[in-house]
């Protein structure tokens, strides 16, 4: 806006300045007032007439080049303005130097990057140029060398139309794709007839392009009023959404939730006024981490017109008070469209502040070990264009992006895209665990709380939950690394297990694991298979500490319960050997439990040597299933 109040302000300028120029002494310099007088009366036609004759007698007459610039641009023609105020400056750059700057703007609405580069560098060097046109000046400089470079090379990309089935009159915005890549959901908003308002719609993959015509979310998601901005935890379970104008709202557009209920989703919940303000929230992603929620706000304390905020959600169900992260994600204009990637560390959205191609890009910022977000990528040319790249979503595999844009020969105001994504912008790959929860005695099918634990930081990188009704459960993980998994539930004794994923094999195809949950009774015992000890010792190692929680929690959460320590080893080495290290190590968790607090009268402890095998010692499989650390219930009151 400013940039086009400057320009107006000099096309004013210009008419003053070159009647104060004039002094009626040639027969050019007649007809140049001729034409100032044409000009002051709006009567162009006449002016440019009596500019062409000025001009006929002295082809080098700078003022009317710059009276027929000044007319050009006032009617809109760009190219013939260009033309005259590049003659105008050609003859003498000194003239009138706001010329120049006039000729850069729109050298870069007419995207000749190129000229207008060398015409904002020669007006910096102008000593009167104020600061407000320098600062343009500098922010157009960036902006064009940015897309001289673009477009001098650009990324290997082929965006595909997702088609008709998906794409309308109307306006698509792409919100999330499923871990399979089986489903697509996205926003709709019509322009014309009977239904305008903005709804979720799905749409069933038939092959590796080709998609079955989408179909209505339905209630009680969609409802009459205007929803948009979709997005649906990795695991599944919970649906987060924009909704406006509601009667349960805090201000004019809300963030809400709900979770899975079998095949249906439940009454959606207002977020409440820890992540609602007044202002306006749209637009949200929820990390794998199943407690961090990145989204939109306008609302005060932000770097722009709107920007990228995080709220994290506390042990009790809690939302903390957003943060802003700040430079360099955010800038003083707005970012739009957050997703955060199921790897948990990169974040893809759309910014009108980073130099960019057109009205919006899509640009990526990775999360350090440092816990900071690098400066963000854009994602290039011809995936950015300079029309409006809104909405952004990246497959499991980091192959293929789905995008929302205004560019090309699409079906409506704004269609939904597939692209490859370049190397260089692709996140870590990510592969996911699935099964069914259920209680080990009667089948039932059990609501179960899940924790991932990366064996390698001890960090948590997920917390999900199996559904209510099926028991079902989907855990998003990025591949190439070790895991600690634990399931827990109220009256039942936690599940663990360890295990890895390979870089690139399985990610396609999902880890399936069926969990069996034993209830609290005398007599049942647990592995805990992520225990771990240095070698032929009974020091705990630090990727110990997660499981070892989880049966602090356990013994704290059941002060009835009393326990049995027991250390196992395999057959390699002497039998007494075998003995003692195992008594040892039982010893060690008997330790950690009774510094914590627990009191020692509810745990006894004992080694077993290898006297208790559960798998051949004569495989390295089985002798890795037979050096481990159980629990049995031995009391409950």
């Amino acid at each position: 806006m400013m940039n086009r109040i400057l320009f107006f302000f000099f096309l004013i300028l210009i008419p003053a300045w070159l009647s104060a120029q004039y002094k009626g002494e040639t027969r050019e310099g007649r007809h140049h007032a001729k034409a100032l007088a044409f000009y002051n009366a709006s009567d162009y036609k006449q002016a440019l007439g009596e500019v062409e004759k000025a001009l006929k007698i002295n082809p080098d007459y700078i003022e009317s080049w710059l009276l027929a610039g000044d007319i050009y641009s006032l009617r809109g023609q760009k190219a013939e303005a260009i033309r005259c105020y590049s003659k105008a400056v050609t003859i003498d750059h000194n003239f009138f130097p706001p010329a120049v700057y006039i000729l850069a703007n729109l050298q870069f609405e007419e995207r000749l990057y190129g000229d207008c580069i060398r015409n904002y560098e020669w007006y910096l060097q102008f000593p009167k140029a104020r600061q407000a046109e320098k600062n343009k000046c500098l922010k157009n400089l960036e902006i064009a060398r940015f897309r001289k470079t673009a477009m001098e090379h650009p990324v290997s990309v082929h965006p595909v139309n997702l088609g008709e089935g998906i794409n309308s009159a109307g306006y698509e915005f792409v919100n999330y794709i499923s871990p399979d890549a089986s489903k697509l959901f996205f926003t709709r908003r019509m322009t014309s007839g009977s239904n305008r308002d903005e709804n979720f719609f799905v749409a069933d993959r038939l092959n590796d392009t080709a998609w079955q015509s989408a179909y209505e979310l339905g209630p009680p998601v969609n409802t009459s009023g205007d929803e948009g901005a979709l997005c649906i935890s990795p695991d599944g379970q919970f649906l987060f959404y924009s909704a406006c104008n509601r009667q349960d709202g805090y201000g004019s557009c809300d963030l809400f939730v709900s979770r899975k209920e079998g095949d249906r989703w439940g009454i959606p919940q207002n977020l409440g006024p820890a992540v609602n303000s007044t202002d306006w929230e749209s637009q949200p992603s929820f990390a794998p981490d199943g407690r961090t929620l990145y989204f939109i706000s306008n609302r005060p304390g932000g770097l722009g017109n709107s920007d990228i905020w995080i709220s994290r959600l506390d042990d009790a169900g809690n939302w903390s008070v957003p943060e802003n992260p700040g430079s360099p994600v955010n800038t003083s204009e707005s970012e739009r469209g957050p997703f955060i990637h199921p790897d948990g560390q990169t974040l893809y959205f759309s910014s009108k502040g980073h130099p960019g191609m057109g009205e919006g890009d899509i640009f990526f910022s990775k999360l350090g070990q440092d816990n900071k977000w690098s400066e963000p990528a854009n994602l290039g040319y011809p995936l950015n264009t300079e029309a409006d790249e809104v909405t952004f979503i990246v497959d499991n595999e980091g192959k293929y992006a789905y995008y929302s844009s205004a560019a090309g020969e699409g079906y409506g105001l704004q269609d939904i895209y597939r692209v490859n994504l370049p190397q260089e912008a692709r996140p870590l790959p990510v592969t996911y665990m699935k099964g069914v929860v259920s209680d080990s005695l009667s089948g039932k099918l059990l609501a179960a709380t899940f924790t991932l634990t990366g064996l390698e930081q001890g960090n948590l990188m997920v917390k999900s939950y199996s559904d209510a009704v099926t028991g079902s459960f989907l855990v998003c993980i990025p591949a190439g690394r070790q895991y600690a998994l634990s399931v827990e539930k109220q009256g039942y004794l936690f599940y663990s297990v360890h295990f890895g994923t390979d870089s690139v094999a399985g990610i396609r195809e999902p880890y399936l694991k069926n969990v069996l949950l034993k209830p609290i009774r005398e007599g049942e015992s647990v592995v805990l298979r992520n225990i771990f000890f240095e070698t032929d010792s009974s020091r705990l190692l630090p990727e110990s500490e997660s499981e070892l929680g989880k049966l602090f929690d356990l013994m704290k959460r059941n002060p009835g319960l009393k326990i049995e320590i027991s250390g196992h080893t395999d057959n390699s080495g002497g039998e007494a050997y075998n003995q003692v290290l195992s008594e040892k190590r039982a010893g060690a968790v008997f330790l950690y439990l009774t510094r914590k607090g627990i009191s020692p009268q509810r745990i006894t402890y004992k080694g077993y040597g290898a006297s208790k095998p559960v798998a051949d010692n004569s495989t390295v499989e089985g002798r890795s299933l037979n050096r481990r650390t159980e629990f049995s219930v031995t009391g409950l009151k």
